[in-house]
């Protein structure tokens, strides 16, 4: 019998699922629907009535399958299931260049569209996130209009890259009518494989069930044998129904191994060969294998087709009938005949110039301790896969290492390469045992290098929230350097001072700088001990001592070139955000741009999620909120894909103010709560943070919790929170506090601003000034309001500017002077429509209306829901706009423009610049 066109018995809660789901996606919905069951449970055969139901329904279905021997290829199922119409409709897809295509990162995992490759300038983790985005996107265009099924079977046995895809799927939903189906063994499926959508159990057939499938020909009292004997499995069911008579055999493997023994010679070799080959192979590579001639091959083909142990497929190709089958006929053979047999496998793949990530498969089966080529081979596999499957590259990497002997020269530059690829690809515990390793084979006296690989591991130990043991370790190999000034301990002592900042011991940073040189002969090191400076003296509260530091940090970064700054990104990151505290944003901005370019340059992802949180924050100060959130998100995303706890506080923290800023209080509130109760970082800055975070989203929603609020203050005496969020946090009480008609405790918050403004800071008395016209009423609330709005203007507070408008306006309709409130309560309202403040701009509008002017209801979104930046950019491009122009012209960076035009040509369905024009035109 085969698995598609066998009878379909029983199932019919299975069934009356996967037409619910059909009939969601011919809705324009998605769905993503996991069926689980043993081996043989029949998963494939009902996704094969699934195919039927999305035909019957007008749909596409596209159908992959990952293979167990073939487990660490990228993407295998994906390509499987995509690549072969890809290449029918590459005609159908937008041109390379357009924006949100990614064609690069595509090109990359698809060899269908390999002919428009071109090497991706960002090998970070943000490429992964930017990948998986745009198969989603790849597939949302695919599905367009009449629906697509994507069926990924066995995925059991997929990479971690699939894995995290099919993770990246269940939580960002594509907008499209797509329906995904995987279809996986649970005590073979990775934790990561707990997705969210729908899970259907399939379990064995009953008896009636059982009987039905074997049909009339098939006695009684045999239907009773046979499926006491499979447990109403129906693949071992079937088995044991092909064997004619005699005993049973006691499994599947045996019942397989019963048809593989009634083979011919000649068939059984090849179907040995064939297994070694590939889960889809071609006959002249099962001949290979098998080393037999073609012709036999081909002989012997016919007669496993007629067995029904392997099939037919596309392109002159064949595929065994169930993975099983695959499984038996590899282990039938003998293990020093499937070494061979992957030896000549992997030396034919070389003889016809195959890409190295196919050879690597074969390689890493067949290779021979010392084969120097068989390394090549592996290293250069891995290091094609880095950027989009680095768990896949860091297999590889292992598998090379384990055949070079402990003294190869190159070795410790591989396991260096292996542990940031552990890293990358959220290995952390490995990653930090590899680096251990390092340092454990360098030599004593080699104090640069292992000063290097000390700071690593102090960097993976932050990752893990393990930051005890990263001071630990850099310690004990300061103490191991004879001479304390030596230019290798330099390194180390910049890790300790960044260590230091995050758990708030700003004089123990400060000692360990005062200990360093500012006259290094090295040009990176004597910018990075400058970048420092700032944000020890601010943390101490010497804020004009910290402007001097950025000055001369600024300074001196414009005389040193890039390349010498690439191996100190951790303090470039702490010099961006000593200048959002102490007002410098645009430099800080600029700064942060050039330095989120060059880590994703540079694959140095362990930097990227508190570059780009930084970078959310001062998008949020600026007031360019959906640029923030942009960051924000990618933050977040790129701390799931390193699996480090720390970073994901560091990035929901800022998600949480953003969420806030643009009026979801109650996301704000969801976000803030999980940083601040996570257990991660809970004594150091990013608790700190994330406490600063759920407390201002509490306050901003009118729900003021005593407790959340004293933790901030305890965090402020700790020296955990800087003046900056606290500052901000005295200004955001008095106005909940005024809010909840509670004037003393207001004045009380105003008073403790008022106290913190400083005088060299002349934003600070800006919010100072906003939390005393929140506690006041009347003409000198407005006047309050107003002076702040000025000087907060000036210092490119927008929102914060906003808001002190709105709140002039108010205090001017609570003393009857409606219309004088008008200008002020415009004003706010258009500065919160630009900053995509959604809660304040509706603020504003009730308060407009209040004061008599009749004002429209707003729409949230313009036309086809494209937000106003997304219509703003969409309408620089029908002006014939480059990305760099419109990046330009809005103060933005080019990322940023492509996020925004990918939005906008999801929700105008266009895939292309020219398509985009002729939308906006048919809008007017």
């Amino acid at each position: 019998m085969n698995d598609h066109s066998a009878p379909l018995v029983g199932r019919r809660d299975v069934l009356n699922d996967l037409r619910g789901s059909l009939d969601a996606i011919v809705s324009g919905e998605f769905r993503l629907l996991a069926l689980v069951g043993e081996p043989g449970a029949g998963k494939t055969r009902l996704l094969a009535e699934l195919e039927t139901l999305a035909a019957e329904r007008g749909c596409l279905t596209l159908w992959g399958r990952a293979a167990e021997f073939e487990q660490v290829m990228p993407f295998s199922a994906l390509v499987d299931a995509l690549d072969g119409h890809l290449e029918e409709t590459r005609h159908e897809h937008p041109e390379p260049g357009a924006p949100g295509h990614d064609a690069q990162l595509l090109a990359s995992v698809f060899p269908a569209l390999g002919a428009t490759a071109e090497p991706s300038d960002d090998v970070s983790a943000l490429a992964r996130y930017r990948l998986y985005r745009a198969v989603a996107q790849l597939l949302a265009r695919i599905a367009r209009p009449g629906g697509l099924v994507l069926v990924l079977d066995d995925v059991h046995w997929a990479d971690d890259a699939t894995v995290e895809f099919l993770d990246h799927v269940s939580r960002h939903s594509p907008k499209a009518p797509l329906l995904v189906v995987v279809a996986y063994r649970p005590k073979q499926a990775p934790p990561r494989l707990a997705l969210g959508g729908e899970r259907v159990i399939i379990g064995p057939l009953s008896e009636e069930e059982a009987g039905e499938l074997l049909g009339p020909h098939v006695t009684r009292s045999r239907k009773k044998a046979l499926y006491d004997a499979s447990e109403g499995n129906p693949f071992y069911l079937q088995a044991l129904a092909r064997i004619e008579a005699g005993d049973l055999p006691g499994s599947k493997t045996d019942a397989l191994t019963m048809e593989l023994r009634d083979l011919s010679g000649d068939a059984l070799i090849v179907v040995q060969g064939a297994a070694v080959a590939a889960d889809e192979f071609e006959a002249g590579l099962a001949a290979v294998a098998a080393r037999v001639p073609l012709s036999t091959a081909l002989d012997a083909l016919d007669e496993l087709v007629d067995r029904d142990l392997v099939r037919p497929g596309a392109g002159g190709r064949f595929r065994f009938r169930h993975p099983l089958v695959r499984q038996a006929a590899y282990e039938s053979a003998k293990a020093g005949w499937r070494l061979s047999a992957h030896r000549r496998v992997a030396e034919r793949l070389a003889e016809v110039d195959a890409p190295a990530t196919l050879r690597a498969v074969h390689v890493e089966r067949s290779a021979a301790f010392g084969d120097r080529d068989a390394v090549d081979v592996l290293v250069n596999a891995a290091r094609q896969v880095a950027t989009t499957a680095p768990a896949t590259s860091a297999h590889w990497l292992q598998a090379a290492l384990g055949l070079l002997p402990d003294d190869t020269p190159d070795r410790l530059d591989l396991l260096l390469e292996l542990a940031r690829n552990q890293t990358v690809s959220g290995r952390l515990t490995e990653a930090r045992n590899t680096a251990y390793e390092v340092l454990r084979l360098l030599p004593r006296d080699d104090y640069a290098r292992r000063a290097q690989a000390a700071r690593f591991c102090a960097l993976v130990e932050r990752l893990l929230d393990r930051p005890g043991e990263g001071r630990a370790v850099l310690v004990s190999e300061l103490r191991e350097i004879p001479e304390p000034r030596l230019p290798a301990a330099l390194p180390m002592r910049l890790r300790l001072v960044a260590e230091s900042l995050m758990r708030g011991d700003h004089r123990a940073g400060q000692a360990v700088l005062d200990f360093m040189p500012d006259d290094s002969d090295d040009p990176g090191l004597r910018l990075a001990i400058a970048m420092l400076r700032p944000m020890t003296a601010y943390a101490g509260h010497r804020v004009e001592e910290a402007l001097g530091h950025v000055a001369a940090a600024q300074a001196l970064a414009e005389t040193t070139p890039e390349i010498h700054q690439l191996a100190w990104m951790d303090t470039v990151a702490w010099m961006c955000w000593s200048e959002i505290w102490l007002g410098q944003h645009l430099p800080a901005l600029a700064r942060f741009e050039r330095a989120i370019a060059a880590v994703k340059a540079t694959g140095q992802t362990f930097i990227l999620t508190n570059m780009l949180a930084g970078l959310a924050r001062l998008n949020g100060v600026l007031g360019r909120i959906p640029e923030g959130q942009i960051a924000a998100e990618e933050s977040a995303e790129i701390a799931l894909l390193l699996n480090s706890g720390y970073a994901r506080v560091v990035a929901m923290a800022q998600q949480s103010l953003l969420a806030g800023a643009a009026g979801d209080d109650e996301d704000a509130i969801r976000l803030g709560h999980e940083a601040a109760t996570s257990g991660v970082s809970v004594s150091e800055w990013p608790g700190a943070q994330a406490r600063f975070a759920y407390a201002t989203a509490l306050a901003n929603s009118g729900r003021i919790d005593d407790e959340a609020v004293a933790a901030v203050e305890e965090d402020f005496a700790g020296d955990r929170l800087e003046e900056f969020s606290m500052l901000a946090f005295c200004e955001t009480m008095a106005c909940a506090h005024a809010a909840r008609n509670e004037p003393k405790e207001s004045v009380a918050w105003a008073e403790r601003a008022a106290a913190m403004a400083r005088p060299e800071l002349e934003l600070t008395d800006g919010l100072a000034r906003l939390a005393r016209a929140h506690a006041t009423v009347g003409a000198e609330a407005e006047e309050l309001a107003l002076t702040a709005a000025e000087i907060l203007t000036r210092a490119g507070h927008r929102l914060d500017a906003g808001r002190a408008l709105l709140r002039a306006g108010v205090a001017c309709v609570d003393g009857g002077r409606k219309r004088a409130a008008l200008p002020h309560l415009e004003a706010a309202h258009e500065i919160f429509t630009a900053c995509g403040a959604r809660g304040m701009a509706a603020a504003a509008v009730r308060e407009q209306r209040r004061a008599g002017k009749r004002v429209a209801a707003a729409r949230a979104t313009g036309a086809h829901g494209l937000t106003g930046r997304e219509l703003e950019i969409a309408r620089l491009v029908a002006e014939g706009c480059s990305n760099q122009q419109i990046a330009t012209r809005l103060h933005i960076s080019v990322r940023t423009v492509e996020t925004h035009l990918t939005r906008a040509f999801e929700k105008l369905g266009v895939t292309s610049r020219g398509g985009m024009t002729a939308a906006l035109g048919q809008l007017g």
